[in-house]
């Protein structure tokens, strides 16, 4: 096995993050492939949308279903597009990979991955991990609380001295995926059909969403007329021949009436969306929020442990780019502790690729050439030896 660098593979259900270890940032690419109704021949494998003239009605092929990898055609298509030259070349015969997989992964999806690494892409060294171990990793501290927001689930997972307490992992079945779902049912019903522009919505999500600092107060301020309401935008849609990204501009009735652009009026929808993160029962998921269940992880643990656990909260995934995300953790989660511990909740510059910089730490670690399976291991034992022996 080669010194040196090693390929690092984050490979989440929306969005994979990959890149060699001695690069200084990764690549981010859509892990899945999309069919366009304006081009309806060509399907488009990852970041080959960006060539789309017309992405209305976008159809997405996923290979993760409610947060487990189980579509391997299409992901097995994605991954020839990521190591090829049109990506990120790269020959795992002479690179060890560290690839990322979901929590409690079940068995056979994971023997199904070391069988496709090892046989189709001739793997020489494999080392698989949680994305937030190596959230962990880069955040330092032995005692913290790894909270990531993925596209399927929320995880809150506790480490104590760099070792993550199973027994205290709490699921919140709320992901970037369920928001952008239900952000679409709402303008349908109230103003425009978009149940076929996920990928749209998803953009007037990112764009325009926030999460509240008291929700009642911004109710309150959201049933004012326009003139007073300080919440109430309009976005405008793209058309795909002046516009490519829809835009979030100040609400003004004028507008409509002399220009040809269509716009959505956003009001309330704003801030009600990232609220199901915190009120998951608001839609009929009978679950506690985040806070909640931030604290009762935290409970879960050791006695001794919490005070470090509470000071340390780091939030990672696509919806804590949310602004108002740290904020409203922080001042929920103090809500919800003893009073005499502190609450620090850090939310990193890019949560999306932070397990990725983690990783390219621990790839460079003693503890990752102890962690990787080797091809000859592999051969030798086959793969449900090297599953047993390599548990994380």
């Amino acid at each position: 096995m080669s010194d040196g660098d090693v390929f690092i593979l984050d490979n989440g259900a929306f969005y994979a993050k990959l890149g060699m270890s001695d690069w200084d940032k990764p690549k981010t690419v859509l892990n899945c492939i999309t069919k366009a109704k304006s081009e309806r021949r060509r399907p488009f494998i990852g970041n080959q949308i960006d060539e789309c003239r017309d992405v209305s009605g976008l159809f997405y092929i996923l290979c993760f279903q409610r947060g487990y990898l189980v579509n391997w055609d299409i992901q097995k298509t994605v991954w020839d597009y990521m190591f090829s030259s049109d990506c990120c070349p790269v020959n795992f015969s002479e690179t060890p990979l560290l690839v990322t997989e979901p929590l409690f992964n079940f068995q056979s999806i994971q023997e199904a991955m070391l069988e496709i690494l090892y046989e189709e892409y001739d793997c020489d060294a494999v080392c698989k991990t949680n994305s937030v171990d190596l959230v962990a990793f880069n955040y330092k501290p032995l005692c913290c609380v790894v909270v990531d927001m993925g596209y399927s689930f929320t995880h809150v997972v506790p480490f104590v001295k760099g070792v993550k307490q199973k027994d205290a992992i709490r699921r919140i079945d709320v992901g970037g995926k369920l928001l952008t779902n239900h952000l679409k049912e709402i303008i349908s019903y109230r103003q425009l059909n978009v149940m076929d522009e996920s990928y749209v919505i998803n953009q007037v999500k990112e764009d325009s969403c926030f999460v509240s600092q008291d929700f009642n107060e911004d109710m309150r301020i959201a049933r004012k007329k326009p003139q007073d309401n300080s919440i109430i935008r309009e976005y405008v849609l793209p058309d795909y021949t002046q516009i490519r990204r829809g835009y979030l501009r100040p609400y003004d009735p004028k507008n409509a009436a002399n220009e040809e652009l269509q716009t959505l009026r956003l009001n309330n929808e704003r801030f009600v969306i990232p609220e199901v993160l915190f009120h998951p029962s608001d839609i009929g998921i009978q679950q506690m929020g985040l806070a909640e269940a931030i604290v009762d992880a935290i409970n879960s643990c050791p006695e001794e442990t919490r005070p470090h656990l509470f000071a340390n909260v780091v939030v990672c995934g696509g919806s804590a780019l949310f602004s108002g995300m740290q904020a409203r953790i922080l001042k929920d989660v103090r809500a919800l502790a003893p009073d005499e511990f502190e609450v620090n909740v850090t939310v990193p510059k890019d949560p999306i690729t932070y397990s990725w910089y983690g990783g390219k730490e621990y790839s460079q670690s003693l503890s990752f050439l102890k962690s990787c399976m080797s091809r000859s291991q592999y051969e030798e034992h086959g793969i449900k030896h090297l599953i047993e022996k390599y548990d994380h």
